[in-house]
């Protein structure tokens, strides 16, 4: 089948990587056709560079505005449309979906949650006044939802770094061989200085992964840049692919992550993280990371489960770090239960059985 996605981005990376790995997954996996409108192509193209240049040519990638523009990329009907994270279709492109002999299917495909109430709502049908078919799907942890994007399934523990991407190169060769590696993506809002210095004062040697861009967020260069105890190292990444990004994920011993791609890839990762959930002024956030911990922290025992609560809320690591082996053991089993879970094939084998 033909399948348009529609990709607003809204936080510059979680957008765009959810419906990249989901198109390729779609394609690569599936057989798929499949196009992708995004209103910013130069990310969308970062993050889709390194990939093997076989899965990447299946895929046509278009400016939002080929969409609709019949002089830059004829307009072809599709089976399937969807709008990722209730992103408006292009009226002019919808029109074009009117006229066309055989109404596709659109598809809601909203933001990842581990909330109840979701399952009553997935699937569902949103009647339109235009007629045109339209259905929420919700991706999800629990069984009876939309499940998580899971290709490619990284391999089980830590590797021994034999083949590292080539723009890591420079930073892996100053990692030290003793160190914990700690790897950092969040939002601006973390308080990452204090919880470093706090850190550092635990007194382990550890190395510090910053993502593209965070050296400027800790100010290690301007006015009053931070003083950090000589047992920490804070080395800066170059922007890296996607999945680049998740052999970085892999390498280290703990990982803080924002968003939504790379909240699912820390935990296939198996590896201990903070998920730093984008911040809503109406405090929902609070509520989503509450019903992921519910599920993510069902069998654990209570010294556990406060620690991983007081982390994934931001509170001091000397107040949680010594439980990092037992969080360890937690997060491979929370991995395993996750495959066995998404053994069906995960969101995009779930997204096709549903269209069919």
């Amino acid at each position: 089948m033909r399948w348009d996605i529609f990709c607003q981005i809204v936080d510059n990376y979680g957008d765009a990587g959810v419906c990249w790995r989901l198109a390729r997954s779609l394609s690569s996996l599936h057989g798929q056709e499949v196009r992708i409108f995004c209103d910013d192509l130069p990310t969308l193209n970062l993050l889709a560079s390194g990939v093997d240049p076989f899965i990447k040519q299946k895929i046509d990638i278009q400016a939002w505005e080929a969409s609709y523009d019949n002089t830059r990329h004829p307009v072809q009907s599709p089976d399937v449309v969807i709008e990722a994270f209730g992103c408006e279709l292009p009226e002019r492109y919808l029109t074009s979906l009117l006229i066309a002999p055989i109404k596709p299917l659109i598809i809601n495909l909203e933001y990842l949650s581990a909330e109840p109430w979701i399952v009553d709502f997935h699937t569902k049908p949103s009647p339109q006044s235009h007629g045109i078919p339209k259905y929420f799907f919700f991706p999800g942890f629990q069984e009876e939802v939309g499940g998580i994007l899971i290709d490619p399934v990284p391999a089980e523990g830590q590797t021994v770094a034999k083949n590292i991407p080539s723009d890591l190169k420079d930073v892996w060769s100053k990692l030290r061989s003793h160190a914990k590696r700690v790897s950092i993506f969040c939002y601006p809002g973390a308080p990452l200085r204090q919880w470093l210095m706090d850190l550092g004062a635990i007194g382990e040697d550890i190395d510090i992964l910053l993502t593209y861009g965070h050296a400027e967020l800790l100010n290690l260069t301007g006015e009053q840049p931070i003083q950090l105890p000589g047992n920490l190292q804070l080395l800066s990444m170059p922007f890296v692919s996607q999945d680049e990004y998740d052999w970085v994920l892999s390498q280290c011993d703990f990982n803080i992550v924002r968003g939504e791609d790379s909240f699912v890839r820390a935990q296939l990762a198996g590896k201990p993280f903070i998920w730093h959930i984008y911040p809503q002024e109406d405090r929902a956030h609070e509520v989503k990371l509450t019903a992921f911990l519910d599920l993510y922290l069902e069998d654990t025992n209570p010294e556990l489960r406060l620690a991983i609560i007081a982390a994934m809320t931001w509170a001091m690591p000397s107040e949680w770090f010594s439980t990092l082996n037992t969080w360890h053991t937690h997060a491979q089993a929370w991995r395993s239960q996750l495959l066995q879970n998404q053994g069906d094939g995960g969101l995009a084998a779930r997204l096709l059985r549903f269209v069919a």
